[in-house]
């Protein structure tokens, strides 16, 4: 291929890579697998990438990787694995160790939370609290209608404030 060929595809979609981890880190749980399907995802959007007719190339490519999520889980039937949130979470600056502490019980706690929610859920979860994504481009993304996106991430919202709220209770 020349480089004429793939400069467009660099400037437009690639600049969203990390994004796309991201999406796939959270889905699949696994930082291996995720970089994997990745891979996978962008080699596909290349070859594809001659129908792509503009518009929002991120939503395009996490499409891509989203679907490439799940056919990757279909073929491997892996057990969910909890996997570190380090790029969601956002690290409040601590003095002591004891506040250190208690920041990393929080945030292991919420990974858990977000862990354990239903795929359709975590999904819609990490694509509008961590990459900040409209509705119109999540619904693009996974291919249900806005209503069903707000319904959804509503849902994960109660639930995740269930999960936290009666951690605390159970605590006291």
């Amino acid at each position: 291929m020349s480089s004429v060929a793939i400069d467009p595809f660099e400037r437009v979609v690639l600049v969203h890579l990390d994004s796309a981890y991201t999406l796939a880190r959270y889905l699949l749980r696994d930082e291996h697998d995720a970089q994997d399907v990745v891979q996978d995802a962008a080699l596909r959007a290349l070859r594809h990438f001659a129908g792509f007719r503009g518009g929002d190339a991120r939503a395009w490519l996490l499409t891509i990787v989203r679907n490439c999520c799940y056919s990757f889980q279909r073929k491997q039937r892996r057990q969910p694995r909890t996997v570190p949130l380090d790029e969601a979470a956002t690290a409040v600056a601590m003095e002591s160790a004891d506040a250190a502490t208690v920041q990393a019980q929080e945030q292991a706690r919420i990974q858990r939370a977000v862990a354990a929610l239903p795929p359709e859920f975590r999904e819609v979860i990490v694509l509008r609290e961590i990459e900040a994504m409209s509705y119109a481009d999540i619904s693009a993304i996974t291919a249900v209608p806005v209503g069903t996106v707000m319904s959804r991430l509503s849902r994960a919202r109660k639930r995740l404030a269930a999960v936290l709220g009666n951690a605390e209770r159970e605590a006291s």
